[in-house]
Formats: structure tokens, C-alpha cells, sequence
């Protein structure tokens, strides 16, 4: 296409012909129509091939606040708008949309290289959030959940884009093509509801911010290219680091060194200009602004390492990566070992051959600015609100999660909320809980109640207690030893799938660093960085060893501090620190020579060191024995997993989803004490314990093992979501603790 626009082209005189996206005030260059080329002018398909103008901030109160998220690094094509006088004679694709208040101002505004219409997308937004309702309700969801915000003191409003896709499926598109200047508007539509429910305007810095979420298509990360750059998106990983908070300028105060004079200079395309005079006509010298730094402005803002999931690797190779930046209130929203669902939106900038030179190369680097960072949902087991009540007995760890929200799902109210919470208390009044959580645990695996009943006590978990002279863990370990084919690394993959968060891996395949922490070079700052190894990542979660016994003594050695201390120490490379690993520990191992010889002893079977075997809380023998009768109910059962419809005994009683959410609300709402009763029973049980080995010579049980009791206890409580310990649950907790190594 030339250059010059084509004879049926409009005259245009353009006073001021860009405006930016509506959150930084109108562009300041003026152009003649004729110094534009054709491809720039509205519906055109091509994109123009230059701007023009710069972006300049709001000023201090403004209605649109400045949003570090949308801004930093967006391209100036796609981060402004074309204003077109009302006489110009051209007429865009709904061009004649008007604002319900009757006003113009957007009338003739255009999203810069197409022919879309602000006001059009405006009515569309206002429509949209004013009058999209859930199936059963009579009430606008989203006016709702504004209130809501309102009252709670919120600042943000989630919006589900897929209640977008099936209201408006055009301003869902926009939306995705050109966020930068869509979700500004949804701002300002939220913020007009809330002064409409409230009678006035909100205060600057309470005012709601939107943040999207939920895409109809989710991307992963090594499909991203360039046809979406600049475009909304979904991406699914695991975060590997996260920084500490960077301050990232917002607007710079200089002050003449000579006369005091002060000037307010915003962030522009991506700097702060430096003025170069002093603006005071009775000064005028030259070199002497001079910034201050404690009366500039910041935004918080964090980079974040994101690889793909560890399971939705393809065979062959090897995980890829992307940066993430998060900024204001998503900070610290994501911490390594999360798997995290983001929306963002995806960018380029260029990188230096050498820091003081201004040639770039060829190849950019891309990144993503975070719009909104969903928690996987089975991440939110540990992290689920407790209870006021509750508070004072917990530790200090449980009383920081406890400022999340509960159920931090995304357009959920609390009348929603409160619903599923009674459905939760309804199924914890169950009599038979205790055996129905059993069957829904691996119901395609055969039998072996009791290793499920241990396995569903470390889920569950105990309370973690803390006072002036230490710490007691709440988290429980568990080994399985047993015959190959038993079933053991089919339990793990099972817990791994259900469990919060948490790293499955293999021992011989697993280093002491890559357990717990090694130090590596930063590619871009060039800085020794402290990276996470597998016990790290799982913190708060479970971590599952497969082929424990093959693992080198070098770094079965690395998990004695964390089963029992539950840190990591590191003293490398000048960093000093120490890593929390608050991590339930679920193993499996062959016995000496890969399978079980009844001719010794269960310790020289396993060949563990003491110290190792004594953090862990229960340990399972399984082995593989020869009996008719089980063996063909076993290989019924095997052979009907491969029919289409399988028997009900290999189907959960309670559904995989349900399970997480009641697992979750147990260990937020329910932090069980124990009774005199209990506490009696528990004495006598220990005291039973360590007499067994006096007629041998030899300690048959350690403090650790009461406390592994107490724990058990804990966990079986919380499954029927008592406040109080019972003497059955203490019994129980024995039960299991004899049966495993017998």
C-alpha cells in the first residue's frame, strides 16, 4: 500500500489527533492528515508504521490511575487512541454509539489502527456488567460482587471472561486483542458502579481494579509466539523463583540544586525524563535537577520464574520457561512450588549488545506482565481461612495464611461460599466419614485400607504447635516398603495428583542439591541466585520419593533436618540462609535384594539408617503373598478397570474435587485439641510401647513416636471435624502405628 492516501481518503486537520488508551491523558503532538500514511487511518487492516506523540501520565486525583501492569513496555501502536474531529466525514463501524449520559467524548475516538469505537466498547462494557446474570438469579453478578468489594474494603473485582464469551462474544474478542485499551475502560465501569452504590467517588486509593481471568483458550508456554505479542493470555506452570520486591519508578521529583525549584516528571515510554534547565525563569542554569528519591513515586513490582507443569512436559524434553513481572497488588501473590493459572498479557522489549550502548539486538526478549494469578485450586488446601476463633492456638505459620480470603476462587459470593461450606459441615456430621474418605482414596487400587487410612492422616495433618522453646511439626511422614508390583508407585502418582503442591520424583534420579537447594549465575544480572530444589518447592505440600531405597546415602543425609526441623540450611557461595521445607515426606522402597526375605528381621529388610526410619511416623510393610482366593478377586478386580463401566468398588464415593475442598476446610477450620481422656490414653499407649523392649534390650519406641501418636490423633479428629481429640481417635492412631512394620 503507497504511502499516500488514496482519493477518497478524508481531509483531516488534526489539532490533536492521538489520544493514548485513557489512562494517561491526551497525547500532546499534533499532525497534519496528510503526513499519515493510509494504513494508520481508521479500519484499516495494516498496522501503522509509526507513532506519534508520547504518553504522558494523569495527574495527581485523576479518575484513572496509572496501572503498571498494562503500561510498562506496551507498545505505542497499540497504546493509543485516534481522535477524529465530529466534521471529518468519516463514520467507523458503530460509530454512532453514545454514552447513556448523552455526552462525546469517545464519540469519535478510535483504537489506534482499526476502525473500533471507544464508546462503542464502552456501551458494551456498561451493558455487560450491569446486566449479566447467573442462571437462578434475578440479580446483576457482577453489581453484586462490586458491593461486595465495596464493603470488604477490596481493591480489585475478578472478572470470569468465559461470563463475557457467552454474554458478548465482540467485546470478548476486543477484549483479547487489545487489552491495554479495553481493561482501562472496565476500570473506569467498575468505579462508576461503586459511586453510583455508594452516592459518591471512591477514594484514589481505593478505587477497584479489574483483573480478568479464566480465557476459553488456555496456551502453554512453549506455544507462545509472536502472534501474541500485545494480546491477552492464559498460561498454565509451576513458579521456580520469584525476587524480592523491586521498586519500579512511577513518577520522579528533580529540584534545582541552585534555587530550590522543583519539577514532577511522570514515567514516558518507559523513562523518566531528566530536565536538562532549570524551568525557574530567575534561575535558568543548566546541570543542576537533581532527583530526589524519597519524594518520588514506586509501584511494587516482582519478577517471577514460571516453567511448565512437570506432568504436562512432552516426552523427550525438556521444561521451557517465561518471566512474569507482578506488580502492586499480585506481589508476593505467587511463591516457588505454586502451580498458578496467569493472565496476562505478553510483551517484547529489546536488549542491549552492552549496558552502555543503546544498540539493541535482533532478537528481543519477551516477558509477561501479570493481570491476574490463580492459585491452582489444589494449592489452596493449605491456605484456606480460619476460623477467629481458632486463631490464638495456632502457629505463627497458620495465623499468616489465615489473612487469605477463604476459597479464593474468582466470581464467587459469599451466599455461594456459605453454601458450600454447609455442604462441607453436612459431610464432616457423616458417621461413616472415616470409611468413605478410605474408599475414595485410589479406589482403583485393591484393598489396602490400612496404607490408605495412613495416607489419608497425612493429608489431613496434624497442628503444627509453637511456643518459647521450640517448635512441634504438624506434618506427617510415611514409609512404604514392600514386593515389586504391589501397588506402590500407583499410591504416590495418586497422592501427588491430589495433594496441594508438591514434587514427585525418583531416587536414584534425585542429587542432595536438587533435593533441597543449590546456588546457580543469574543469565541477565550476572548474580549467584538461591534456587529451590524438590523439598523446598514442596513447602506446605507433600513431597513423593519414589525408589527410596535406591537414593545415595549423600543425599538421603539432606532429609534429617528437613523430616524433623523442616528447613533447609545452605552456606554456599556467600549465601547464607535457611529455607523453609514445612513438607510431609511420602516414600516407597524394595526391602535388601528387591523383595521381602521372611528369614530376617524387618530392619535388616529395609536397611534404613535408625535415625532416618525414627522421623518417620508410620511405616508400612506391604507385601506380596500367595493366596487363591485374593489372588482371583485381585485379577477380577484388575480386569474389570478395563471395561467401560467400572464396578462401584472402583469408584470414589466422594468425588475428586470434593475431596480436595473437604480436605482443605478440615485443616483451615478444625484444629482439634486433646482431651484429659485422650491424653491418658496416650500416656498408656507409650508407656505399653517402650515395655515391649525390655524383655529384649533394645528401645522399641522414642518420644518421636508419642508425637507421631498425638499427630495421628490430630488427623483422624479432623475428619469428623471435631474441635476435641476422642479416646477412639487415640486408639485408632495406635492401631495404625502397630500395624504398619508388623
Amino acid at each position: 500500500m503507497s504511502d499516500q492516501a488514496g482519493p477518497s481518503s478524508p481531509t483531516l486537520s488534526l489539532p490533536a489527533a492521538l489520544a493514548d488508551s485513557g489512562q494517561y491523558g491526551a497525547a500532546s503532538a499534533q499532525q497534519d492528515a496528510s503526513s499519515l500514511p493510509a494504513s494508520s487511518l481508521p479500519g484499516s487492516t495494516a498496522s501503522p508504521h509509526r507513532s506519534y506523540g508520547a504518553l504522558a501520565p494523569p495527574v495527581s486525583g485523576s479518575r484513572r490511575p496509572y496501572r503498571s501492569d498494562i503500561s510498562q513496555g506496551y507498545t505505542p501502536q497499540r497504546g493509543r487512541r485516534l481522535s477524529l474531529p465530529g466534521n471529518s466525514g468519516f463514520t467507523g463501524a458503530d460509530s454512532e454509539a453514545m454514552s447513556d449520559d448523552g455526552g462525546t467524548e469517545h464519540n469519535n475516538t478510535f483504537v489506534w489502527g482499526t476502525n473500533l469505537v471507544i464508546a462503542d466498547i464502552q456501551n458494551r462494557i456498561r451493558r455487560f456488567m450491569r446486566s449479566f446474570t447467573q442462571q437462578g438469579s434475578s440479580e446483576a453478578l457482577y453489581t453484586t460482587l462490586i458491593k461486595q468489594a465495596v464493603d470488604d474494603e477490596e481493591v480489585f473485582l475478578n472478572i470470569n471472561l468465559m461470563h463475557m464469551y457467552e454474554y458478548d462474544r465482540e467485546l470478548y474478542g476486543q477484549l483479547i486483542a487489545y487489552p491495554g485499551e479495553v481493561i482501562p475502560l472496565l476500570d473506569n465501569e467498575a468505579r462508576y458502579i461503586a459511586a453510583d452504590l455508594l452516592g459518591e467517588e471512591l477514594p484514589e486509593d481505593k478505587m477497584l481494579t479489574v483483573r480478568p481471568f479464566n480465557l476459553k483458550e488456555h496456551k502453554v508456554i512453549r506455544d507462545l509466539n509472536p502472534e501474541d505479542m500485545n494480546k491477552l493470555i492464559s498460561v498454565s506452570g509451576m513458579v521456580t523463583r520469584s525476587s524480592s520486591i523491586i521498586p519500579d519508578p512511577r513518577s520522579g521529583l528533580f529540584r534545582c540544586a541552585a534555587c530550590g525549584e522543583e519539577v514532577l516528571n511522570y514515567l514516558q515510554a518507559g523513562a523518566i525524563e531528566e530536565p536538562g534547565k532549570c524551568p525557574n525563569a530567575m534561575c535558568g542554569k543548566t546541570m543542576t535537577m537533581q532527583l530526589m528519591h524519597n519524594l518520588s513515586e514506586y509501584n511494587n513490582k516482582q519478577l517471577i520464574k514460571m516453567q511448565e507443569n512437570p506432568n504436562a512436559i512432552p516426552e523427550g524434553e525438556t521444561p521451557h520457561s517465561v518471566t512474569l513481572f507482578a506488580h502492586d497488588h499480585l506481589v508476593d501473590m505467587a511463591k516457588p512450588g505454586d502451580r498458578i493459572t496467569l493472565t496476562g498479557i505478553y510483551k517484547v522489549e529489546g536488549m542491549r549488545v552492552n549496558p552502555r550502548i543503546r544498540m539493541l539486538k535482533s532478537v528481543y526478549k519477551t516477558f509477561i506482565d501479570a493481570i491476574h494469578i490463580s492459585r491452582d485450586e489444589r494449592s489452596k488446601m493449605f491456605t484456606v481461612k480460619p476460623d477467629d476463633s481458632m486463631a490464638d492456638g495456632l502457629s505463627q505459620e497458620t495465623q499468616q495464611e489465615s489473612e487469605e480470603p477463604a476459597f479464593q476462587l474468582g466470581t464467587e459470593s459469599k451466599e455461594q461460599l456459605e453454601t458450600k461450606e454447609a455442604e462441607l459441615q453436612e459431610l464432616g456430621a457423616d458417621p461413616d466419614i472415616y470409611d468413605k474418605l478410605t474408599a475414595s482414596i485410589a479406589p482403583s487400587i485393591w484393598q489396602l485400607d490400612d496404607v490408605k487410612k495412613g495416607i489419608l492422616c497425612q493429608l489431613f495433618g496434624g497442628t503444627t504447635k509453637e511456643w518459647s522453646g521450640g517448635r512441634v511439626r504438624g506434618e506427617l511422614n510415611v514409609l512404604l516398603v514392600g514386593d515389586p508390583g504391589v501397588s506402590k508407585s500407583q499410591l504416590l502418582s495418586y497422592v501427588h495428583k491430589l495433594a496441594p503442591r508438591g514434587i514427585y520424583t525418583s531416587g536414584r534420579g534425585s542429587s542432595a542439591v536438587g533435593l533441597t537447594a543449590y546456588v546457580s549465575k543469574d543469565p541477565e544480572t550476572r548474580e549467584m541466585v538461591l534456587e529451590s530444589g524438590a523439598l523446598v518447592l514442596s513447602d506446605q505440600g507433600i513431597c513423593c520419593i519414589d525408589e527410596f531405597d535406591k537414593m545415595s546415602d549423600n543425599a538421603r543425609s539432606m532429609l534429617h533436618e528437613v523430616m524433623e526441623q523442616q528447613t533447609v540450611s545452605v552456606a554456599k557461595a556467600g549465601i547464607i540462609a535457611t529455607l523453609n521445607a514445612r513438607t510431609s515426606v511420602l516414600a516407597c522402597a524394595n526391602p535388601v535384594g528387591s523383595r521381602y526375605n521372611p528369614r530376617i528381621s524387618v530392619i535388616d529388610n529395609i536397611q534404613l539408617p535408625p535415625s532416618l526410619m525414627s522421623r518417620f511416623d508410620l511405616i508400612y510393610l506391604v507385601l506380596d503373598k500367595i493366596n487363591d482366593s485374593t489372588d482371583r478377586k485381585l485379577a477380577r478386580h484388575l480386569i474389570a478397570l478395563f471395561y467401560d463401566n467400572p464396578p462401584e468398588n472402583a469408584q470414589a464415593v466422594i468425588p475428586l474435587e470434593k475431596l480436595r475442598d473437604f480436605i482443605a476446610f478440615a485443616r483451615a477450620r478444625c484444629q482439634p485439641e486433646l482431651t484429659d481422656e485422650a491424653g491418658q490414653d496416650l500416656v498408656n499407649a507409650y508407656q505399653t510401647m517402650r515395655h515391649q523392649g525390655i524383655g529384649r534390650n533394645c528401645i522399641t519406641a522414642t518420644p518421636r513416636q508419642l508425637e507421631s501418636m498425638i499427630r495421628l490423633s490430630e488427623a483422624l479428629a479432623r475428619m469428623r471435624l471435631s474441635p476435641i481429640v476422642e479416646r477412639h481417635d487415640v486408639a485408632e492412631a495406635v492401631r495404625l502405628m502397630k500395624v504398619g512394620p508388623a
